[in-house]
């Protein structure tokens, strides 16, 4: 371990080497059982490969069996400031532990760490409430489908509606293949165009390409095919007994043949055959489109808490912009050309934590 300190009482945390990361830290994770996707130890390797930021893990215990993890990144963006991020780009993060006082001592080294960098601010992201001096946003959920042995019983338990999308989907000729990285050319080229559509910057093909070899077999790419034209796509990556979609997309001219429906709907049959237990939609704002497509699916929401936590008064300025400099942001984004926001967009999303 590399500066061991006591941080309160008798619980030790200390500052995790990439060699722990690999062993101990991995080991620690698959036997917690509130271990996430997001405390998974490849996103060590993908976040400072493909983004260039500095990897801040930490690893606690107390001397009694109780042991704890807490990923984090520094994030040094040039405008607006250094945020310490648990976890950046992810829905999830935060100290994960068998113990209160290890967790709480971990995010108290955390914020001592944050200081030390000169950070404006940490940023923590976990179901559970927190013993800091900020409270968390709860606007956003986490929602998660239970799955069973049997896709067929699952198929006879979902609402009419969304079978009957599955089937307008199929009746459209729309089918779906499962691969992966080598069908990332295609991902990103609908991935990169609706994301400007939605005025947002898009990670960088590299970026994913990490992810594909980080997680090895436990990454997956679906995509749907109008005949031999790719209109939507999405990446899975399982984690213990979870099947989780952080990015997935479609084309806006064929929303209206459901290719969405039947991408989710051959993903997760086929998570049932594999052994998943639960299906991870990912985060949503309550009452949003989204929300509302991952509840038809009969989805469960699952508390997401999002501190932050400002190192000092005067830099309290540095919260996000409000809603109507962000409308402004992304509509000027969607007027720019798609070649532009491809070559720019990587360089500003790596700064966008969210």
């Amino acid at each position: 371990m590399t500066t061991a300190t006591l941080v309160r009482s008798d619980v030790r945390v200390s500052r995790a080497t990439d060699a722990e990361v690999a062993g101990a830290w991995r080991r620690a994770v698959g036997s917690l059982a509130e271990a996430r996707l997001a405390h998974a130890a490849e996103w060590l390797t993908v976040i400072r490969s493909a983004c260039g930021h500095d990897p801040l893990y930490l690893e606690g215990d107390d001397g009694e069996g109780g042991r704890g993890v807490l990923p984090a990144f520094i994030v040094r963006r040039p405008v607006g400031g250094t945020v310490v991020s648990s976890m950046p780009f992810l829905d999830g993060g935060g100290p994960c532990s068998s113990s209160d006082a290890v967790a709480d001592a971990l995010v108290a080294r955390l914020v001592e760490e944050a200081r030390s960098v000169g950070a404006d601010a940490v940023e923590l992201r976990c179901p559970q409430r927190l013993a800091v001096a900020s409270e968390p946003m709860e606007h956003k959920v986490n929602l998660t489908l239970p799955l069973p042995a049997d896709a067929d019983r699952l198929w006879r338990q979902l609402d009419g509606s969304v079978r009957n999308q599955v089937r307008k989907a199929e009746r459209s000729g729309l089918s779906v293949e499962i691969g992966g990285a080598e069908r990332l050319n295609d991902f990103y080229a609908i991935f990169s165009t609706r994301m400007r559509e939605l005025g947002s910057p898009a990670h960088s093909r590299r970026f994913f390409g990490e992810v594909f070899q980080a997680f090895g077999s436990r990454a997956r790419m679906a995509l749907v095919r109008k005949g031999a034209t790719p209109v939507g796509g999405l990446i899975a990556l399982g984690f213990k007994d979870v099947l989780a979609v952080p990015w997935a997309s479609c084309l806006r001219p064929y929303l209206t043949l459901c290719p969405n429906m039947l991408l989710y709907w051959v993903t997760i049959r086929n998570g049932c055959g594999e052994g998943f237990r639960r299906f991870d939609f990912g985060r949503s704002t309550r009452g949003s489109g989204t929300y509302r497509f991952k509840r038809q699916w009969g989805a469960q929401e699952e508390p997401l808490r999002w501190y932050t936590i400002p190192m000092s008064r005067r830099r309290r300025r540095l919260r996000p912009t409000g809603a109507g400099r962000a409308a402004f942001l992304a509509g000027s984004w969607r007027r720019l050309p798609l070649a532009v926001t491809r070559r720019l967009g990587p360089h500003i999303r790596k700064y966008l934590t969210q």
